[in-house]
Order: C-alpha cells, then sequence, then structure tokens
C-alpha cells in the first residue's frame, strides 16, 4: 500500500524485480503515444457532516439493482455524494457521524501510561501500533464467547503496515547506527493488535483492559506451518531445525476465515533486511536469482541497504537478525535464511490470546495483501484469492484439499482447523487471455514447466511455493498493474484492485517496462499539479472474475474490467472509460471490502496521481456482474488499438464518494458490525508528508489529525496519529443506505 512515502525504500509497489518475458497480450502495441494533459473534474456540492460534529438529514438517492436478499431496509446510495477536498480532516455525507475509535499509542493493557503523543511513549508491545491497515471483525457474546451475530461487543483484529519515524521519537528518527531504544520501540510498533469494543447505546469504546486485548509485533516468536515446515530454506541462528521465527511486518491487508480466525498479509518486507555488499560471491547462483527477484539484489560494493537500520542497533541476536548476510559457516550459525521467514499469510486466533501464531506457507510467499475466501460451500474444498503487491506482479488463488464440512464453522480448536484447510492445497497463478477467458496454471513440481524452468531449478514443493514469484514466471502467468486487494462479492465472483502502473508504455519497452494488454489496457499520461507527469495506468483499474461452474476448485474463469480509476473530465475514449463524474471519480483503489448487510462493495483509495486535487477517498459501489458491459476498444490512433473486456459505465446509483480523509493519508481497511449499522475503517500515515526537518515546529506539520478534531492530547497542534474510525448512520439505519 501507501504510494508514496515507501517507494523510496522500493516498497509498496514500486519494486520492480519481474523481469520475466511473459507475454502481456496476444497482439502487442508497437508505438508511441502522444503526452497528454488530463482534465480536471469539477468538485462536488453536496452536504457533509464532519468528524465529531454536525449531523444533518441524509439526502435521497436511487439504485437501479434491489439488494441483495440479505439486506433489509434502505435505498443503497441514498446519501449525497461527498465532494472532493484538501481539508485536514474527515468528510462523511450529510446524516453521518464519523467519530475516532483508538489511536496510535493508546494502552491495551492496565497500568499502561495514556499517551503523550510527544515522542516520548514507549512500550508499544501494550500499546496500538502504527500505521492502522487491513481490519477484522470477531463478534464476542455477553459472556465471552465466539457470537458471528453480536454488534454489541467484539473484537477488532488490526493491521500495523509500517512506522511513521518522525513522529515516533522526540526528534525522529537518530541516523544509523540506530539506538537500541528508538529499534525497540519501532519493532514493537509493527505487527498487529487485537482490541476489545464495546457499544454503549449507540457509542463504540475500546476497552483497555481487557483479556483479550494482545500484540503481535516484529519481535514475536511465530511458528511456520504447512509444506515448508522444516525446510532447509528456513533453518537459521534462532530456529536450526526451521519450525519457527520472530516477528510479522508490514502486515498489510487481512482476511477472516469461515472458522472465525484472523489472516495478515506480509505486503513489502524485503526492505527490512540489510545485505551487505560482497555477499553475492558467498551464495550460489540459484540463491542469487531468489533474492534478486524478490528486491534483494546486490551487485560489486554497493549493499542492500535495510528500511529502518535495525540490523545497526547492536550485537544482540535481537539486531543482528535484520542482517541477511552470509556471516557464518552453515545457515544454522546466522540469518542468511531469516528473510525467507517473511512474506506469508499469517494466521492469529483472537478469541485466545495465548495461541500460537501460524505463518501458512502452503498459500506461497509474495508481497500479500489481503486473502479472500470465496463462498464455503459444503461439501467442496475451499478457495482463498490473494495478489502480489508490486508492479508486474500476479494473481493467485490457494485451493484447500480438503472439502468444506459446516461444521468447522464453530469447532473449538480453530488453529486446528486452519491446520486442516490452509496447510494443504494446490496454488495457482492467473493467466487472462484477451478473449475475456482465463485459467488458473497450477505451481508445483507436478507441472513440468515449473519443474522444468529454466531460470531457476526448483528443488521441491517447498521452494515452489516460498519463490511463487518464479514459478509464476515460469508458466507464463499475465504480469498486472500492482494487484492488491481482493474481495469475494455475494455472487461470488472476485474482485481485484490493480492500484497503477509506472511500468506501462507503447511502442519499444526495455527492462520491467510492459506494453498494454486486454487485462492492463491503458497507457496514457496524467500531469499533476502544473507539471508532474505521470506516465502508465497511474489512475489504476479494478477487475474481477468468475469461476466457471461457480467452482472454487475451477481451472477457468471469465472476467471483465469493473471500474477504470479516472479524473472527471478525463478523455473518455483512453482514460475515463467507466464514465466517472466529480461526485465518483478516483484514483488507485486499493483497499477493497465487500459487507454483506447491504451487498455494497467500498473501495479505498491510496493515491500520489491525484492528491493535488483531493485528499484520499473511500466509495460505495454496487457490484454487477461479469459481462454487464461488453468489448472496448481503445484507439491510440497511429499507435494500433488495443480491446478489454469492460463494465457497465458507472451512474450516481451505482458508484458515489462516501468519505474523504486527512491531509497525506490513506483510508484503508474495514470491517462492519453484523447488522451493518456501524462501519470501522482506518485512517493510515496522516501527515506523512511533513519533512524531517519539521519536527518541534507544529506549523510544519501537513497534518495535525486526529489532535485537531479533539482526539488524544495536542490539540491544533498535534502530532498526526494513525486511527481507527467507527462511521454510524444518524437515524440508526444501516451505513451506505
Amino acid at each position: 500500500m501507501n504510494d508514496r512515502v515507501e517507494s523510496a525504500f522500493l516498497g509498496h509497489g514500486e519494486e520492480d524485480s519481474n523481469t520475466s518475458s511473459n507475454p502481456t497480450f496476444d497482439s502487442v502495441v508497437q508505438a508511441r503515444l502522444s503526452r497528454r494533459s488530463l482534465l480536471r473534474g469539477g468538485v462536488g456540492t453536496a452536504a457533509t457532516a464532519l468528524l465529531g460534529g454536525l449531523s444533518l438529514a441524509a439526502c435521497g438517492g436511487g439504485d437501479d439493482e434491489p439488494a441483495p436478499a440479505a439486506a433489509s431496509t434502505g435505498t443503497l446510495l441514498g446519501f449525497a455524494a461527498v465532494a472532493k477536498s484538501l481539508d485536514d480532516r474527515i468528510t462523511v455525507p450529510a446524516g453521518y457521524t464519523a467519530s475516532v475509535l483508538l489511536a496510535l499509542g493508546d494502552p491495551l493493557a492496565a497500568g499502561v501510561s495514556a499517551f503523550r503523543n510527544d515522542g516520548t511513549d514507549s512500550g508499544y508491545d501494550r500499546r496500538v501500533g502504527d500505521d492502522h491497515d487491513g481490519m477484522e471483525y470477531f463478534g464476542l457474546s455477553t459472556t465471552g464467547s465466539p457470537d458471528p451475530a453480536s454488534s454489541a461487543r467484539a473484537l477488532l483484529g488490526i493491521n500495523h503496515e509500517y512506522i511513521n519515524q518522525l513522529f515516533l521519537h522526540p526528534n525522529g528518527p537518530s541516523p544509523n547506527p540506530r539506538p537500541a531504544g528508538e529499534t525497540d520501540i519501532e519493532v514493537d510498533a509493527h505487527g498487529v493488535s487485537i482490541v476489545e469494543i464495546a457499544r454503549s447505546g449507540s457509542t463504540y469504546a475500546y476497552v483497555q483492559n481487557s483479556t483479550f486485548n494482545r500484540r503481535i509485533t516484529a519481535a514475536t516468536e511465530i511458528q511456520f506451518s504447512g509444506p515448508l515446515r522444516g525446510h532447509p530454506l528456513l533453518i537459521t541462528k534462532f530456529s536450526p531445525d526451521a519450525t519457527k521465527t520472530r516477528g510479522t511486518v508490514n502486515n498489510c491487508g487481512t482476511g477472516k476465515t469461515p472458522w472465525g480466525t484472523l489472516l495478515t498479509g506480509e505486503e513489502n518486507w524485503t526492505g527490512y533486511y540489510f545485505r551487505a555488499a560482497g555477499d553475492q560471491a558467498l551464495r550460489t547462483a540459484k540463491a542469487n536469482t531468489a533474492l534478486a527477484r524478490y528486491g534483494r539484489n546486490v551487485t560489486g560494493t554497493a549493499a542492500a541497504a535495510s528500511r529502518y537500520g535495525w540490523e545497526t542497533a547492536g550485537a544482540a541476536d535481537k539486531y543482528a537478525r535484520w542482517n541477511t548476510s552470509v556471516t557464518g559457516a552453515t545457515p544454522a550459525d546466522d540469518y542468511r535464511h531469516e528473510i525467507n521467514g517473511q512474506g506469508y499469510i499469517t494466521e492469529i486466533d483472537p478469541y485466545d490470546p495465548a495461541s500460537v501464531v501460524r505463518k501458512r506457507t502452503a498459500l506461497g510467499r509474495m508481497a500479500h495483501e489481503n486473502a479472500a475466501f470465496g463462498k464455503p460451500v459444503a461439501g467442496k474444498p475451499l478457495a482463498v484469492y490473494l495478489g502480489d503487491d508490486a508492479r508486474n506482479e500476479y494473481i493467485y488463488k490457494f485451493v484447500s484439499t480438503d472439502n468444506w464440512v459446516a461444521a468447522d464453522a464453530t469447532a473449538p480448536n480453530r488453529m486446528a482447523t486452519g491446520d486442516k484447510y490452509l496447510d494443504r492445497g494446490k496454488l495457482f497463478a492467473a493467466k487472462f487471455n484477451a478473449d475475456g477467458t482465463g485459467q488458473w496454471i497450477e505451481l508445483s513440481m507436478a507441472n513440468p514447466t515449473v519443474a522444468g524452468f529454466a531460470g531457476y531449478a526448483f528443488a521441491d514443493d517447498g521452494d515452489v511455493l516460498m519463490h511463487a514469484r518464479l514459478a509464476a514466471d515460469a508458466v507464463g502467468a499475465t504480469r498486472m498493474d500492482r494487484p492488491e486487494w481482493c474481495a469475494v462479492a455475494g455472487s461470488g465472483e472476485v474482485y481485484f484492485t490493480l492500484t497503477n502502473n509506472s511500468n506501462r508504455r507503447l511502442g519499444t519497452v526495455t527492462g520491467s517496462q510492459l506494453n498494454p494488454d486486454a487485462a492492463n489496457p491503458r497507457v496514457y499520461t496524467d500531469i499533476r499539479g502544473a507539471s508532474t507527469v505521470q506516465s502508465g495506468n497511474p489512475n489504476g483499474h479494478v477487475i474481477r472474475l468468475r469461476e466457471n461452474g461457480g467452482e472454487p476448485a475451477a481451472t477457468a474463469f471469465a472476467w471483465d474490467i469493473y471500474l477504470f480509476g479516472a479524473e472527471a473530465g478525463s478523455p473518455t475514449n483512453v482514460i475515463n472509460l467507466s464514465g466517472l463524474t466529480s461526485d465518483n471519480d478516483l484514483s488507485s483503489p486499493d483497499g477493497l471490502v465487500y459487507t454483506p448487510s447491504t451487498g455494497l462493495l467500498w473501495v479505498q483509495t491510496d493515491d500520489g496521481a491525484y492528491t493535488d486535487v483531493t485528499n484520499c477517498m473511500m466509495l460505495a459501489a454496487v457490484p454487477g456482474t461479469v459481462g454487464d458491459g461488453g468489448p472496448v476498444t481503445i484507439d491510440y490512433g497511429a499507435s494500433g488499438t488495443v480491446t478489454t473486456r469492460a463494465g457497465r459505465k458507472q451512474t450516481a446509483t451505482t458508484l458515489k464518494r462516501f468519505l474523504v480523509g486527512p491531509v497525506d493519508q490513506e483510508i484503508t481497511g474495514l470491517a462492519e458490525t453484523p447488522d451493518g449499522k456501524a462501519l470501522f475503517l482506518n485512517v493510515q500515515h496522516p501527515g506523512e508528508e511533513t519533512p524531517f526537518s519539521a519536527i518541534g515546529d507544529p506549523s510544519k506539520y501537513t497534518s495535525h489529525w486526529p489532535g485537531n478534531a479533539g482526539y488524544g492530547p495536542g490539540g491544533a497542534n498535534a502530532r498526526p496519529r494513525s486511527a481507527t474510525v467507527v462511521v454510524v448512520k444518524n437515524d440508526g439505519g444501516r451505513v451506505g443506505t
């Protein structure tokens, strides 16, 4: 996620280690597109209610298709669209209220001091972590047992993707070598928070001293589970038998299993590890190929620097582990394989604070965004859909070996249920054909194309899973425009956000550049501000697929592009193919969550292309079905044409802007109460563009949210904090109606 800050570390989608020659379209466009400036759309005029404040009557609306059977009353999208905004606040529709539920540093245990928000706080292993991201809701009964129907008491599982170093320390971060005290804070501010919340009347609050509250950090001991447990490529000094590691990092999107556990995706973990100059000479050619494919290449005298320099904090083992260079005689003497312990879907039982966290290696190793389950059907296997968030990477599906047993939804040993369904199965990569069909291609040694791949000699199926990117290279999967979140609608159709890709080009391409193809069809130029040129596919799109026969184990599917991100007023023959207006235009779709109570699909943005016009936002959408539009041919003039499959054009009754966040943030993560009357979402890294030189001078902070909205210390001069927000409809109705 986070297109802007993390790109400095070649994280969050800017890493482009895919140098495979996989084709991207049956006929490649060979020419050059003239630079073109986009027209800016106008600002909508809907009345709004500000965070924690004004309550106004909601405006009426329409709907061109009926609500799903699960919905009760209320017209979908029956609110006035929120206008684009550059204000340092949260804006929601008239008739709604947004309130901060919890924020970075809030104490999670009795006896932990209140958060001072001046950089002097510590003990983040017992506080809410930083940079809130994906999130799931787990209902609790009044007696504290799991209750999926409860809207009054619950646990939230919240990812903490990375950190805003500037505001974690009194004077910002110290340079390398990093102080141990600063490093400990930063390590603990990563990971996942499990937090109890409770409703009193119509107001939600978190429970500080709940026995359910738990922090999983970048230092927590975690077990490997599945095919890679005990694998030689996981041997480290900490775990000579390759059964465990420490920590989960860069936790981006989430997933919720049918048996009630949390899945967290380890996304751009590569940059956390230092690799010394000269390390290449100490490795085999095969090992160097693998490290380069995951973004840790070194050549000559240039080292691969780590993101935060944690390996420089001292000689203690907890710091040495962040140096993934060869330093000892064998893998059991150093941390050359430590980097192999990240990049998985990791399972946590939120209901049991004493349970062991497990990395589910059967789902492959990549820059995981989130994990979305297909609809469980008794007697059939489970499907889990996955995206690899980097430029030119792939879409994946895992299919369990065991068929779903409905009684397992309430099995008391939830982690054992995870063993059953997530440790055995097959991993597939997607190939999108130009005619609107696609195939799932198996990634295993049983596939001769994988077993005989000339680019990397896989030793076994564990090697295939650990290096799923290389296996997908081998089978010719389709390279995509940064696959991020995926969501499964009530129909069973699967949606993926493809947030953007600066590597799309027309004509001759070099390195990691790609020509457009049917599934990633746009190449154009967007002018940000007065003159910043953004080329490729700067606004992104949302693709969807329908499995043949609706079968979770299907190896073929149909697809189309549900939504093209674009600015209102941009050319409709190349860019604004979804017909967006100033009430629903957007750029860089990222977070994507389907809410069963209403049948709405919520689209969240993480954008650097349109932030000269508006802060990042969230929109509510009414899903359609694959094929509800038709073929669209993009004419690049002398450069040729590309034909794609586009969904129906969007209207005010199918897509509408619901929320705009404060300055320099992304809206991400979403969960709802079962009754649909409260929506929880996260505001990540407000104020992230504040320069390091501004520390100590609040007038130079680009954001002061949520302090300026009355939450926590600091007021109008507060250091900005990532936070979880709850949105309710003032009349007690379902959110989004």
